[in-house]
């Protein structure tokens, strides 16, 4: 009933021109190609001809409350942001600022909410990020408050954790409604691994590594019982035969805390488990010292065959109530459990619809063409498909849904457009840019879809390009002498919400509606300009043909 009525509310805005647009990917016309890496010349982002985009904020937004090392949204204070002319890059000198690089976005509406500015009146529309990189490892966490004018657009809400120790770089967030908490991942497993931080301004910000571990984490995603699902980012040892491959090196988590209001007492992390088919009766596991086997395992080519289905299973490598608060190495734990690893997942999002029993995450893959994995070892990654028997469940199976190929590899930060449809955006990087001849871009695939079938393929709904900043920052990497910036830019934080700050906007517990009923996309360009986009409609017959797709 509300799907009819929102598609008859639709019509009468847009009128019957919306009846002869593609029914491809929700109603969205693919974009043909990806745009082309060419040296010294930049690209402008093309998207599906239903959509438009906004900037919300760029690295030159000033924040309104800055420090000496974080003046603005997307440059540290230790540089230019632009380099002077004939300036030349050194180890002990930037020519140009560090880029903080805003990674996920997470979007709530609030009823109110603090700002520096204690006589301003923020609205109620939000988008959080923390930032991946920082001069000297150090990191920060903003506040792009939509609702705001331009003086009080971006907000710093911490720079610093409760211990007063620098926050490191960050890679992924979410919102916690049940601890009411914003979540925040780092990819090193050498520093803290996930914070957890208050609303308000300045942000308490605390370090819960105590009861996560070290690990490489990046996507984090609450369940309806309270759990976080946590995809592990960490590259594992190229082989000494197959040089251009790397072994996998990284796990699906789950955190199951004792109390989901309070995360700050801890609980029990556990790893998926898969059952081997080539060896019934065992798990598939990583073998130290072995990557070359790994990586063209038997094991390893079943994972990345269509049709097959895992048997799996949550198993408990640390739980503070028994193993207590010390610190420990959650890849290691795996390892030793007989976790299954696999090749850098890097996100993950639960279907609507599915009453949290189904969990889809990307494989980044080798991010190299000359990979010796190809595409049956995974070489290129993809996207997986867990099946639990119940919400909350420990027991279920995992099937491939997608296996990539060189024109669709490296699958990183995902997110749900429709009940159907689920975004995947590559993060190839500037290597494999290069060898292709292709810069990144954003996929939706349908779900219900049987990918084996070279009949059906990802629509591109976005070919990024690349701006000007990033096109010097790409040139000034290549002359080396330790320039710090990353090249080409980067689709990071594809985000869809309607903002519910409840338990029951947890991301996969709604069909999401976009553009409509307060739902909202965004995604952020990182590297370069470092701007974070929405996503709208071109014109109102956009809107009418991502309902057609959700009615499907």
């Amino acid at each position: 009933m509300r799907i009819r009525f929102m598609v008859r509310l639709a019509l009468a805005v847009g009128g019957v021109s919306a009846l002869t647009m593609s029914a491809q990917a929700g109603g969205l016309t693919p974009v043909p190609s990806a745009n082309t890496k060419v040296a010294g010349f930049t690209r402008p982002n093309v998207l599906s001809p239903e959509l438009a985009e906004i900037i919300q904020a760029q690295g030159s937004s000033a924040l309104e409350n800055p420090t000496a090392s974080n003046p603005y949204y997307g440059y540290d204070g230790d540089g230019p942001m632009v380099p002077a002319p004939g300036d030349v890059q050194t180890t002990t000198h930037n020519v140009e600022a560090t880029k903080t690089e805003p990674d996920k976005n997470t979007y709530l509406v609030l009823d109110q909410a603090s700002g520096a500015d204690p006589n301003y009146d923020y609205g109620h529309r939000f988008l959080f990020q923390g930032h991946e990189l920082g001069a000297n490892d150090a990191s920060f966490i903003s506040r792009i408050n939509l609702d705001a004018d331009g003086a009080h657009r971006v907000t710093l809400l911490a720079d610093h954790d409760s211990s007063g120790a620098p926050i490191a770089p960050i890679d992924g967030s979410t919102w916690d409604p049940f601890a009411k908490r914003l979540l925040f991942t780092t990819e090193d497993p050498g520093v803290a691994s996930v914070y957890q931080a208050t609303l308000d301004v300045p942000s308490t910000v605390d370090d819960l590594t105590f009861a996560f571990g070290h690990g490489g984490y990046e996507g984090i995603q609450n369940d309806s019982s309270g759990n976080l699902w946590i995809v592990e980012d960490q590259g594992g040892a190229a082989g000494a035969v197959n040089k251009h491959a790397k072994q996998p090196n990284s796990f699906i988590y789950r955190f199951v805390p004792k109390d989901k209001t309070d995360l700050s007492k801890g609980g029990k992390l556990q790893v998926l488990q898969l059952q081997s088919l080539a060896n019934p009766g065992q798990p598939i596991v990583f073998h130290d010292g072995q990557a070359d086997a790994d990586i063209l395992s038997q094991d390893v080519k079943d994972l990345h065959s269509y049709g097959k289905m895992f048997p799996a299973k949550f198993i408990t490598i640390h739980d503070n109530a028994t193993d207590g608060t010390a610190s420990f190495d959650a890849n290691a734990l795996a390892k030793a459990a007989g976790g299954t690893p696999f090749k850098r997942p890097e996100n993950g999002v639960f279907k609507p619809g599915s009453r949290f029993t189904q969990f889809f995450f990307s494989e980044t893959g080798d991010t190299n063409a000359l990979t010796e994995a190809g595409s049956d070892f995974g070489g290129f990654g993809g996207v997986f498909k867990v099946i639990l028997t119940r919400a909350g469940g420990d027991s279920g199976f995992v099937t491939l849904l997608y296996k990539g190929d060189v024109a669709h590899t490296g699958f990183d930060n995902c997110s749900f457009l429709t009940a159907n449809d689920v975004v995947f955006v590559e993060d190839a990087g500037d290597g494999l840019h290069s060898q292709r001849n292709a810069l990144d871009s954003a996929y939706v695939l349908d779900v219900r879809l049987d990918f084996s079938n070279p009949a059906n393929q990802p629509v591109r709904i976005l070919a990024e390009g690349r701006d000007t900043s990033a096109t010097l920052d790409s040139a000034l990497g290549a002359l080396g002498g330790g320039f710090q910036n990353e090249g080409d830019n980067e689709i990071t934080g594809f985000h869809v919400s309607d903002g519910d700050a409840s338990v029951n906007g947890v991301l996969g517990a709604k069909v999401p509606l976009p553009f409509v009923l307060g739902w909202r996309v965004f995604y952020t360009q990182q590297h370069g300009d470092n701007i974070t986009w929405e996503i709208v409609p071109a014109q109102p017959f956009g809107l009418l043909g991502i309902l057609q797709g959700i009615g499907d």
